[in-house]
């Protein structure tokens, strides 16, 4: 079961990373990127929310985490906490291999990126800053 709260710019949800939550939680992103007037980020800022989860998915054992979105003025922060202590890293690619993109594609949409150990696990998160009007048209 999923616990929700959001208070101004600030939205929290504790879930498991499945397809069947990840593309609820695009959704509930989605909406409130628009809301806190972020929509000209929504689209790379949700591939990042995807990519986030599947890795979850992927390289946790429980798969369970924590979605923290955060609007400003001058930013838009997601982080996805886990219980897993494995630093995500970019990868070179390999042509051959069907996985192994995601944080190379986070690392290419995101404005900036990170990640950090906590006592459980770690924080991943990106972060995405105003489009200038061209940039807004064009992606």
């Amino acid at each position: 079961m999923a616990v929700m709260a959001r208070t101004g710019t600030h939205y929290q949800q504790q879930l498991t990373a499945d397809p069947v939550q990840i593309g609820r939680v695009r959704r509930i992103s989605a909406a409130l990127l628009r809301y806190w007037g972020w929509g000209e980020v929504a689209h790379p800022a949700l591939l990042c929310v995807t990519e986030l989860l599947a890795n979850v998915a992927r390289h946790t054992c429980s798969g369970d985490c924590e979605l923290l979105l955060e609007s400003s003025s001058a930013s838009v922060r997601i982080v996805v906490s886990d219980d897993c202590k494995g630093m995500p890293v970019v990868r070179e690619i390999d042509l051959d291999a069907e996985d192994g993109r995601g944080m190379l594609l986070i690392a290419s949409t995101a404005d900036a990126w990170g990640a950090a150990p906590t006592a459980s696990g770690k924080n991943v998160w990106v972060i995405f800053y105003p489009r200038s009007p061209r940039e807004g048209a064009d992606g």
